[in-house]
């Protein structure tokens, strides 16, 4: 389950196993939330939220917070989702220091 970003408790991250479409899933304590990320020609066009299967999904706060994230960040998750499901690389972490 490689971790991809971190910000201020919220975890993002890919189970080892995922499919598509591209997605990442957030957790911040117990909760989890799944994004789904459209991404064409370079440029975020959706996003779209999902719950994860049995369990409840992250406080309206958390869940802002991850969408800015991944607004800001969704090249990025794209490029390691890449790396990790299609090219096979091992992919780093990072830990996200300052607000959004």
């Amino acid at each position: 389950m490689p971790k991809i970003l971190e910000y201020f408790g919220i975890v993002f991250y890919f189970y080892s196993n995922d499919h598509l479409p591209i997605h990442v899933h957030v957790s911040y304590n117990e909760y989890e939330t799944i994004f789904e990320i459209f991404f064409e020609d370079g440029t975020l066009k959706d996003l779209k939220i999902r719950p994860a299967a049995g369990i409840e999904a992250l406080p309206t706060p958390q869940l802002k917070e991850a969408r800015k994230v991944i607004e800001a960040y969704a090249e990025v998750i794209v490029n390691r989702w890449t790396d990790f499901f299609v090219l096979k690389k091992k992919v780093s972490s990072i830990k996200i220091t300052q607000k959004l």
